[in-house]
């Protein structure tokens, strides 16, 4: 995890965790990746409001925030770092799009470029 933007180690595992609470399994394409990139385009407070959102739901059981502003929003962006088909580089996993049997024709033919991001 050493070569994300903004979050640090523990944060990264505290986003990886959540994520994997809301979309179960998805911590293997290491979604933390994913949104650091997301959250490295954001402006300062909207960054900070995202990491707080984070956190909160990270406190306590997952079912306690559920309906929660910050809840739906973590909901989210851990569903568009999963559902995107998001493989972090390096990581040897299948994306979502597989295990959704995600495979109509053009899907097949899309070529996945993070670039945008950073990533890749």
């Amino acid at each position: 995890m050493s070569d994300l933007k903004v979050l640090d180690v523990e944060t990264a595992r505290t986003v990886e965790a959540v994520c994997d609470a809301i979309v179960p399994g998805s911590a293997r394409v290491r979604p933390s990746v994913y949104l650091d990139a997301v959250l490295a385009m954001m402006d300062e407070g909207t960054r900070g409001a995202a990491l707080a959102a984070f956190a909160s739901v990270a406190d306590g059981e997952i079912a306690g925030h559920v309906g929660t502003p910050d809840f739906l929003w973590v909901r989210a962006l851990a569903i568009e770092a999963f559902y995107s088909d998001f493989v972090a580089p390096g990581v040897d996993a299948t994306g979502a799009w597989d295990e959704i049997d995600f495979n109509t024709p053009q899907a097949t033919r899309l070529a996945k470029d993070w670039s945008y991001l950073g990533i890749g």
